[in-house]
């Protein structure tokens, strides 16, 4: 399902007619939003980047090139809907309102969790989860809770909640999203899975792991399932934003595959070169998701003096991430016994005493 072609032109395919009111919707100042989303995360994404290539962060996971499937999906939710990102959703916790050097500060080691997913300014974000799989049996739990405190189906679009998981193709060949989908199935509840279809599980193509669309896992569930362009971000809007509202009019779990590219490495540990070729990379280059939308506000008459502003923006968040994040406090080491287990636990205790009497062994001794 597509609504920009990869110049910018705007082509609807029969796949996106059912949801061209929805765009049709979009006034300038909204389209414009869209872009600016998705070129102000990438002059952060490459900040970061360079900023672990200076040892500043421990790794760091771009998401270059992914960028309209996340923003189109971000934007299309409701204040009171719920996320579960993966790790590589940067520009959907900045939308959500989640501080951008709280990921920096995950990355660099100096907390735990980033923020804290409870407080309201961080736009019901919760936490990354790095061990693949696991957040889609985290959102089909709270989305079991929303259906049986009856905080969905009311009539009420705008109390109504529902819950959006993204996770990437390689999470997809997981048991826990298969056991995550077995349940949203079968207890009907307001979730819509995201999946982002960046074609490389690290060194893993796709095609290695399925032999078909990866669509048709979560259609085998029983639940409607949309495959869209997701480098076209008003794809991605749309279907988002279609799914959303019948998930919490009680229509149950919904799911959407965006095929788009990781272009740049899995990390900055990982080193694309070995496994793929400059041919694919190129090819997919071609179809930047930046570029294609930049493309269709000019032929909407958007000037240069919007681009220019939208640059410096970019610019600005750039640095002020660069000069916050060395300004992060490193943590006590005894916080790392914390938050571990919601109640007293005697392991917890024995290796937090162990680690305070090894500490204190360095006072006074020798040099």
């Amino acid at each position: 399902m597509r609504f920009l072609e990869p110049d910018g032109s705007f082509a609807p395919t029969p796949e996106a007619e059912p949801m061209r009111a929805i765009v049709d919707g979009l006034d300038d100042a909204t389209l414009e939003q869209l872009y600016r989303d998705m070129a102000v995360i990438r002059a952060f994404d490459q900040q970061a980047t360079m900023l672990q290539r200076q040892g500043q962060l421990a790794l760091w996971p771009p998401s270059l090139g992914q960028e309209a499937a996340q923003v189109g999906s971000a934007r299309a939710a409701r204040a009171q809907d719920t996320i579960f990102p993966s790790y590589r959703e940067h520009v959907v916790a900045k939308i959500r309102g989640v501080d951008l050097v709280n990921i920096l500060g995950l990355m660099r080691g100096t907390t735990h969790g980033g923020w804290d997913p409870t407080d309201p300014v961080n736009g019901n974000t919760r936490l990354y989860t790095l061990v693949l799989g696991t957040q889609t049996l985290h959102a089909t739990g709270y989305a079991m809770g929303i259906a049986f405190d009856g905080r969905c189906a009311t009539g009420d679009p705008e109390r109504d909640e529902a819950v959006v998981v993204y996770y990437g193709d390689g999470a997809a060949s997981e048991g826990d999203v298969h056991e995550a989908m077995v349940f949203a199935s079968s207890y009907h509840v307001p979730q819509v899975f995201f999946l982002q279809n960046n074609q490389w599980a690290i060194s893993v193509p796709v095609a290695t792991q399925s032999p078909g669309p990866l669509a048709d896992r979560s259609a085998g569930y029983g639940i409607p399932t949309l495959r869209v362009d997701g480098n076209d971000v008003l794809a991605s809007y749309a279907a988002s934003r279609m799914y959303l509202e019948e998930a919490r009019a009680g229509g149950g779990p919904r799911a959407i595959e965006a095929v788009t590219y990781r272009l740049g490495a899995h990390t900055t540990s990982d080193d694309p070169t070995k496994y793929r070729t400059k041919d694919e990379e190129e090819s997919w280059r071609r179809r930047d998701p930046i570029a294609r939308m930049r493309a269709y506000l000019e032929s909407r008459g958007a000037g240069s003096a919007f681009f220019d502003d939208v640059e410096a923006e970019g610019e600005a968040l750039a640095a002020d991430v660069r000069e916050r994040v060395a300004q992060l406090p490193d943590p006590e080491p005894e916080s790392m016994f914390q938050h571990v287990y919601s109640e007293p636990n005697a392991l917890m205790e024995r290796q937090a005493a162990w680690v305070a009497e090894y500490e204190a062994s360095f006072d006074g001794g020798a040099e």
